[in-house]
């Protein structure tokens, strides 16, 4: 086994069993290795995963990857933020959501980033526009035509 095969071994036992640091350590090395067979992992982690730092960085993580498996349950974590009132919603969380939505750039993620448009906040609502734009370059158009 190589040393990158050693390190990604124990980034995902530390993701499941480390403290928190060591659990927020590990998804964001999973991330940096941007290796697909990561995306389940951290799929099945997010899952289970209660400390907010951990979960902003495995969102982060998936981010990196780019794997499309992951835009559900980035998605889900969108989902639960803007349910809350606005001046609740986790803004840094709101910006990792965004920009790795950005990165993957599925369109599944469209719908759902659209509903950041009617935001408050200019640097949320500009950063959500420059993630549709990514994502679909005809954004505007196609929204218009649904």
């Amino acid at each position: 086994m190589n040393v990158q095969d050693e390190e990604f071994n124990q980034a995902v036992k530390n993701l499941f069993r480390g403290e928190t640091m060591e659990r927020a350590s590990a998804a964001r090395k999973l991330g940096h290795f941007k290796q697909g067979r990561a995306t389940n992992l951290l799929i099945k982690a997010i899952k289970s995963e209660k400390d907010p730092v951990v979960i902003n960085r495995i969102i982060e993580a998936m981010g990196e990857i780019k794997d499309a498996k992951a835009t559900l349950s980035i998605i889900d974590y969108l989902k639960n933020e803007v349910e809350k009132p606005e001046e609740e919603q986790d803004q840094n969380r709101l910006f990792l959501i965004i920009e790795s939505l950005m990165k993957i750039g599925d369109k599944r993620a469209l719908k759902h980033l659209g509903i950041l448009l009617d935001t408050c906040n200019n640097e949320i609502k500009t950063l959500t526009e420059e993630a549709l734009e990514c994502i679909d370059p005809n954004w505007k158009n196609n929204i218009k035509s649904k």
